[in-house]
């Protein structure tokens, strides 16, 4: 499924939170967990599934990123979350940095699936598109939204 461009990109900022730990430890993958109290009444009007986008930490980046927004069915969460994973290499966790995260981009649907491996696949395969998608043109001018100024 290709990525689609949303109409309205959404502009999000929040201190970066403690998630459930299991981003990096079990899936591969660690996320910048985004304070649901910093996005309020926003959280609960943001639309479920997968994105990309752009994001900052503490003014510096942007950097590519793709995040779940929602329930993580798999994981059974009781909360719903933003959860970006910046696709670069950080030697240490910041948590307690301020994420600027610019939502670009649609991925797919918030789904369950049958295993660990098979959710870890499609969390590679979310990956890999928004990384050739951030690449575009299109999806390379996004990096200089005035977000980050």
């Amino acid at each position: 499924m290709p990525i689609e461009q949303i109409k309205t990109v959404l502009r999000l900022q929040a201190t970066v939170v403690e998630g459930f730990g299991r981003g990096g430890k079990q899936l591969g993958c660690p996320t910048a967990n985004l304070s649901s109290k910093d996005l309020g009444d926003l959280l609960e009007k943001l639309p479920t599934g997968i994105y990309c986008g752009w994001a900052t930490v503490d003014g510096k980046g942007p950097y590519k990123a793709v995040a779940s927004i929602g329930w993580n069915p798999f994981f059974k969460n009781e909360e719903k979350t933003v959860e970006p994973h910046l696709l670069h290499k950080f030697d240490e966790d910041f948590y307690g940095a301020q994420l600027k995260f610019l939502i670009t981009g649609y991925i797919r649907p918030e789904m369950n699936f049958s295993s660990l491996e098979s959710l870890i696949k499609a969390i590679q395969d979310d990956i890999t598109q928004s990384e050739e998608w951030l690449d575009t043109p299109e999806g390379k001018s996004w990096s200089q939204d005035a977000l980050f100024k």
